[in-house]
């Protein structure tokens, strides 16, 4: 409908169209945007792809909708094709015809919404939309599948469906983006079924961690902004990579989802590693504090949380990765429950159609019910407060990270709260609608404590061996590590960030070259690899909101950086131009730099990272989702080795530095934690 080669059969095509439609003058504008669009398509074809990016560039500028999902909606062709110029040097016939059709559909969308005609946003069917990431401003690209039975009048079920493993490549926001986009008219078939489906991104390849886990919850809110849903409602679910990143999503966040989906997806590390393929890199032994990194990301330690959200998963019996289910099939042996695992004969590493229309029969059944947020029984199971909440009761102090939590309680009949298992656990908080009941008790290992009737969150603490309530979540002010402030430097970018880079007089010069190498291989990582451009200012240009808003990632050192030079006297460490000293340790500073993170001592809620971006880089990136997991923890020393001043990230040398140690600080953010 959209092929801009013969421009005569489509002002043929567009009068009929608008003919049919006169009756209606909205309509008839409508059209004549949708003719617009396709004589610039013909002009666009014929120019340079660079010439048309920037036509539509400056065509987005001069928007402002009032709903700005819009623009984004618009910007994802364009941002898809800056990618695709800027990372495939090469393009096969294929991709360009993907390439001029995007930038026609962007222009398209463009000249819609300066007409105020959307008709996207009522569109039945498969449709491509975006919405802006808070963590970089990037825009980024979502699939809906909008079934027939639709209207927007009630809330619908929403099914979140996450794709498989694909390397990712200039065209990779293009590629996805073509299996919705089939043009903004109502025409196509749309499923005859009682759910939305989303289909995020996820940043293309990283098994749905980082930014990619924040792009499927972002993906999410924005579907929620613009059709009716059903946040009681909201499935997970996904094959290969998906399935993967369904265990670790849907564990980890058990009171998000009322089912889990998994169709045959790995649910650890050094084990997925050892699978019989050729290509893989297997993880063998690693240092303590990688080991302690994994408990954060391999789903099979919070295999306990199925018992909050029901899983059904499916898998073909030839599988090569069939002993991940049996693993995870154990694992919930040993936690008392018994894994649905759907075995489909005969099959391999696919979806086979009867296996998976059941699986979908009994999602179907638990969505029906929908989410109960006052379940009477909860068990839950974490290893780090990123990981935090269920339902009504959140987890706001560990003893230790990286060691298994465990919080089991039940309500009886009058309200009271009988908690029979707290597990390396400091403080907590009870959030309504448990709190309802006049006259209630909390019981902690036999010990009763008064739980009065409120409408807010209570938070009880553990002081000097005794349980404590200490007041109303928001009254209750908390120190050291806490939930969005634990850890480790990785975590980081999976919120708002921005880099700040330092520009005084350095210190020493090779520390100052080795950090501005540094930032240069997190700039070029992030845009290729996450999808977004590194958000970067100098030191001068940071603002109050910067600070107050923002995660502080600062390179340079105290002498090149005026924000390290003020944070200094509230970091875990002691550094002058002569010296580095972290716990008992003590090096020069002439050859050697900090990579830390930790809680800012200038803005509440927000951290500050010191010469680092993710600890993992190209060589994992390019690699295999499997190994994107922490290299440093919370803290690295780096001994500086010479060319950092020439090191670019085309570079065929090694970056040049070396850990020569690292681990994470202690819940207090103070001190080094004991190597064992």
């Amino acid at each position: 409908m959209y092929c801009a080669a013969n421009p005569q059969s489509i002002f043929h095509a567009s009068a009929s169209m608008c003919g049919s439609a006169a009756r209606n003058i909205a309509e008839i504008i409508l059209c004549f945007v949708v003719f617009c669009g396709f004589l610039v398509a013909a002009s666009a074809t014929a120019a340079e792809p660079q010439d048309a990016v920037r036509q539509l560039e400056t065509r987005l500028s001069k928007l402002t909708p009032t709903n700005p999902d819009l623009l984004a909606d618009a910007e994802v062709f364009h941002k898809g094709a800056v990618w695709a110029l800027r990372y495939d040097q090469s393009l096969t016939t294929k991709d360009a015809e993907l390439l001029n059709k995007s930038l026609t559909r962007g222009t398209q969308r463009a000249d819609a919404i300066a007409a105020n005609m959307t008709p996207w946003t009522t569109k039945k069917g498969s449709v491509l939309r975006g919405y802006v990431s808070a963590v970089d401003g990037s825009t980024q690209p979502y699939g809906v599948i909008v079934p027939q039975g639709y209207d927007g009048t009630r809330p619908m079920r929403l099914d979140v469906v996450l794709h498989g493993s694909s390397k990712p490549v200039g065209m990779s926001e293009l590629r996805f983006g073509a299996r919705f986009d089939q043009g903004d008219e109502n025409g196509t078939p749309a499923p005859d079924v009682t759910y939305i489906e989303l289909h995020p991104l996820g940043r293309v390849e990283n098994c749905y961690r980082w930014a990619g886990e924040t792009d499927v919850f972002e993906a999410i809110e924005a579907v929620c902004r613009n059709y009716n849903i059903d946040r009681n409602r909201i499935a997970l679910r996904g094959m290969s990579m998906g399935a993967s990143g369904t265990w670790h999503l849907g564990l980890k966040h058990p009171d998000r989802f009322v089912a889990l989906g998994p169709y045959c997806g790995y649910v650890d590390t050094h084990r997925f590693s050892e699978t019989p393929i050729p290509s893989f890199i297997k993880v063998g032994p690693l240092p303590e504090h990688q080991e302690l990194g994994l408990h954060m990301l391999d789903s099979v330690d919070y295999a306990a949380n199925a018992g909050v959200v029901p899983a059904i998963a499916a898998i073909g019996d030839q599988d090569v990765f069939f002993q991940a289910h049996v693993i995870m099939g154990e694992t919930f042996a040993k936690e008392g429950l018994q894994m649905v695992n759907l075995i489909s004969p005969g099959t391999g590493h696919v979806i086979d159609p009867v296996t998976h229309a059941e699986q979908m029969r009994r999602i179907g059944e638990y969505a029906a019910r929908g989410l109960d947020h006052a379940p009477r029984k909860l068990r839950f199971v974490t290893w780090t407060l990123k990981y935090n909440r269920c339902h009504w009761v959140e987890l706001l102090g560990l003893k230790q990270h990286y060691a298994r939590a465990e919080f089991d309680a039940s309500v009886t009949d009058d309200g009271s709260i009988e908690i029979t298992k707290i597990e390396n656990i400091t403080t907590f908080a009870i959030h309504p609608p448990m709190l309802q009941n006049e006259g209630a008790k909390l019981r902690i290992a036999g010990v009763e404590i008064a739980l009065p009737k409120s409408d807010e969150a209570l938070v009880f603490a553990q002081r000097d061996g005794h349980w404590q309530k200490l007041g109303p979540r928001d009254s209750v002010l908390l120190h050291g590590k806490r939930p969005g402030l634990q850890g480790p430097i990785d975590d980081a970018f999976s919120a708002r960030f921005v880099c700040v880079r330092g520009t005084g007089k350095p210190w020493n010069p090779e520390i100052h070259a080795w950090a501005s190498a540094n930032l240069r291989r997190f700039e070029y990582e992030w845009a290729r690899y996450m999808r977004g451009d590194l958000p970067v200012k100098n030191d001068t240009e940071i603002t109050a909101t910067d600070l107050n808003e923002k995660h502080l990632i600062l390179f340079g050192d105290p002498g090149s950086n005026s924000w390290i030079a003020k944070t200094l006297p509230g970091l875990p460490l002691k550094w002058t131009s002569e010296s580095l000293s972290i716990g008992e340790a003590n090096y020069s500073a002439v050859d050697h730099a900090p990579a830390f993170i930790c809680a800012s001592p200038l803005s509440k809620d927000r951290y500050i990272v010191i010469n680092s971006g993710h600890t993992f880089h190209e060589k994992e990136f390019a690699a295999f989702n499997y190994l994107l997991f922490p290299r440093l923890g919370d803290w690295g020393i780096m001994k500086i080795e010479p060319g950092a001043d020439q090191w670019q990230p085309s570079s065929v040398t090694d970056f040049p530095e070396k850990a020569i140690r690292a681990g994470y600080f202690d819940e207090a953010w103070q001190k080094p934690t004991p190597e064992r």
